[in-house]
């Protein structure tokens, strides 16, 4: 009996622990994962498991640390009501497709504030949920590689990486997932350019790129092209930028 109370608060009830396999995280493509779940010390009755991927998103003063600004990228739910006997170990396989929109974590940059990550949620019944948080390292996809390279290769440093809350158009296209990613970069040695925005809205065949250019005493302008992922060429990206940014 003591044990059940103790489990029911949190005191030696069920864990959650979700493990990714996948050893690269690209958005669009497939990830695997396994969730093992442990039995505490009391029999205990699950109402289901879910997973959620989050993305932090900055909020009106540019803070990505409150708990409270991050946002639902996607959610799966994965087991329906089931016992747990004490001490028992069951594992979930999962797998899924990374969302197309998902940020990018994985870039250099003096001010990286993407994080994404999986919010593992076990459902105790009349009990506190046991819950698992495991940060992802999300590498660019070919398309984003190849625009982040060629604008390093002209002079510009990656500056800041960061996440906003909302929905961006590109190329006629609007994001769907309710916050869409930046990338500020600047010139190594000045210039007309004080700096430049890169937003990427990729898609499953192309990626629309958004260049959003400061150039000093002018003000801002906008422009943007679309990548085909069946032709991408470094010197097709160079000729782009070349051009929106002469």
């Amino acid at each position: 009996m003591f044990k059940k109370l103790f489990a029911a608060v949190g005191i030696g009830g069920a864990e959650v622990d979700t493990q990714v396999l996948s050893p690269t995280l690209v958005p669009g493509q497939p990830f695997r994962a396994r969730i093992v779940i442990r039995g505490g010390s009391a029999e205990q009755d699950i109402e289901g498991l879910e997973l959620r991927l989050l993305s932090a998103v900055e909020d009106d003063e540019g803070d990505v640390h409150n708990p409270d600004r991050s946002h639902i990228l996607a959610r799966w739910k994965l087991h329906d009501r089931f016992t747990l006997r004490p001490g028992e170990e069951r594992i979930v396989p999962f797998e899924n497709l990374l969302p197309l929109e998902t940020p990018v974590t994985a870039v250099n940059c003096p001010n990286n504030k993407a994080r994404v990550w999986i919010d593992t949620q076990l459902e105790i019944d009349a009990a506190i949920d046991s819950s698992d948080r495991d940060y992802l390292r999300v590498e660019p996809t070919p398309a984003m590689a190849l625009v982040l390279d060629s604008m390093a290769q002209m002079g510009m440093a990656l500056h800041t990486a960061d996440v906003e809350k909302g929905y961006c158009t590109v190329q006629g296209r609007r994001s769907t997932s309710g916050c869409y990613q930046e990338f500020e970069f600047r010139p190594y040695h000045g210039g007309r350019i004080s700096e430049v925005e890169v937003t990427f809205l990729p898609e499953l065949h192309c990626t629309h790129v958004l260049l959003e250019i400061d150039r000093r005493f002018r003000g801002d302008a906008y422009r943007g092209f679309t990548l085909q992922h069946d032709q991408l060429s470094r010197q097709q990206v160079q000729s782009y930028l070349n051009q929106i940014l002469a």
